[in-house]
């Protein structure tokens, strides 16, 4: 039976059952067209806002197959999407009637302790890499949320606990094995293919598909002092006052998160708050326990907390702990800005704002980061914006499509409300499927952009890899 796939072009191409097969013979992976019983489940991704259906679906075991892949569609003209671990909140892994080249079967992990360096296959989920790596006692710079990817996440800069201390992600890596949109396989690191390299520090998916990282680790846990406080809505005033001054003159090793939200029926929450507004601070200090306890000890003790789980915990652990406010198959949708810092009148504007919170699960989010970041140069790799000392994410989440106007209509005017707080950047990561040209320069900056687009003429001149955030010109 002949299938149809949609073209780069916008057109279709029918792919006979000769060419299909004569593809599955040289390929070790899954090949599930849309009658496949394990099409539907690989095909929905972590934000269920997405729902596309891809032509035709190629799970890679290996490079290899990564190869024929990527062969396959170019040969043909496909239009092409690349799933890592699906978590991208925009969707860019499944193009409705393209191929899905999808990596997450490739989540092979390989730890060097004495050199300090991990190999990291791209269908890696950030959990998986903590596994291995902790158990030597390292770890490489992350992001927050075990069930994300690590492909997306470090492509696109990457960042979580332990930035302040190293930089994004993306300014650990050693080397990437990459396969480019000729089909061949190179290695990009600062010694070789060099430009290649810089472009894949943040420049996104533009310039080839990553088949496995080299990350530089560091010595962390197993066990670190991390956890969460939370007090009711009434005392978030009095709490963001005390975390942007706490947060100012925190050691690199200790890192704050705080939160806007509704209290969700999690254990470690007294049951008379469960449904009620609240603020929260979660902690990780990666350095001694004994001086993280002094560290801490001044935001435990601040005004009235209903819930202090603060403790000696495993790492790992810690780096899961906000996994059940992600769960995959609720909707979301984000509005995202870069801090230089929180005035009063800022925490005043995101109190008013979380008052008017459209569901249960929606919340807002001030990352601490800082730090290492601004210690490189601008231009250092795209992933910039090293002046920013906080991300704002206005995270809506919900699970009924019936509330998607209400939703998304509270995330932008959150958004709006604080854009004149902003540095003007914005992380690439966290923006939507609609966010366009205007958003993807705040995210790089023009210098950056035109530089980014002269290597997406060098490295993919037929924009193969085009459902993606573009930087092409």
């Amino acid at each position: 039976m002949t299938i149809e796939l949609k073209a780069a072009d916008g057109g279709t191409v029918q792919v006979s059952p000769e060419i299909l097969q004569s593809f599955k013979a040289g390929f070790r992976g899954p090949v599930l067209g849309a009658d496949a019983p394990e099409y539907e489940e690989t095909r929905k991704i972590w934000n269920a806002m997405i729902d596309r259906r891809p032509g035709l679906i190629v799970r890679c075991t290996g490079t290899a197959d990564v190869i024929q892949a990527v062969r396959f569609a170019r040969q043909h003209q496909f239009l092409v999407s690349v799933r890592g671990g699906g978590h991208n909140i925009a969707g860019l892994a499944v193009a409705d009637g393209g191929l899905m080249i999808d990596l997450s079967l490739m989540r092979g992990v390989f730890v060097d302790a004495k050199g300090r360096i991990a190999r990291a296959q791209a269908g890696c989920t950030l959990g998986d890499v903590d596994r291995e790596t902790q158990l030597h006692g390292l770890a490489a710079v992350l992001g927050f949320v075990s069930a994300t990817g690590i492909a997306g996440l470090t492509v696109g800069g990457g960042f979580g606990y332990l930035t302040r201390q190293h930089g994004w992600t993306c300014d650990t890596l050693v080397s990437m094995e990459v396969v480019t949109a000729e089909g061949k396989l190179v290695r990009a690191a600062a010694d070789e293919n060099a430009e290649l390299f810089w472009a894949l520090r943040g420049g996104s998916g533009n310039f080839g598909i990553v088949t496995s990282f080299e990350y530089r680790l560091f010595p962390v846990g197993p066990e670190i002092l991390g956890g969460a406080i939370a007090w009711r809505a009434e005392d978030a005033k009095e709490v963001l006052a005390f975390y942007r001054e706490f947060t100012a003159k925190t050691p690199r090793d200790t890192t704050c998160v705080a939160v806007l939200r509704i209290a969700p029926p999690a254990p470690w929450l007294p049951k008379e708050i469960h449904g009620k507004p609240i603020v929260a601070v979660f902690v990780c200090h990666s350095g001694s326990i004994e001086e993280g306890e002094k560290i801490v000890a001044p935001l435990r003790a601040l005004g009235r907390p209903v819930a202090d789980i603060v403790t000696r915990r495993p790492y790992a652990q810690m780096q899961s702990l906000l996994d059940a406010t992600q769960p995959k198959g609720r909707r979301y949708y984000w509005k995202s800005h870069y801090l230089p810092g929180i005035d009063a009148e800022a925490g005043d504007v995101l109190i008013d704002h979380a008052k008017r919170l459209p569901s249960p699960h929606s919340a807002i989010l001030l990352f601490q980061i800082g730090g290492a970041i601004a210690e490189k140069p601008a231009d250092h790799s795209p992933a910039g914006n090293r002046d920013a000392a906080y991300v704002l994410n206005i995270a809506a989440s919900w699970e009924n499509a019936a509330d998607d106007a209400a939703c998304v209509r509270w995330s932008r005017e959150c958004f709006e409300a604080t854009r004149s707080f902003s540095t003007g950047g914005t992380y690439i990561n966290f923006l939507t499927e609609e966010e366009g040209r205007e958003r993807i320069e705040a995210a790089y900056g023009p210098a950056i952009l035109d530089r980014l687009a002269g290597l997406k003429r060098r490295f993919d001149p037929e924009n193969l890899f085009r459902h993606t955030k573009s930087v092409a010109g």
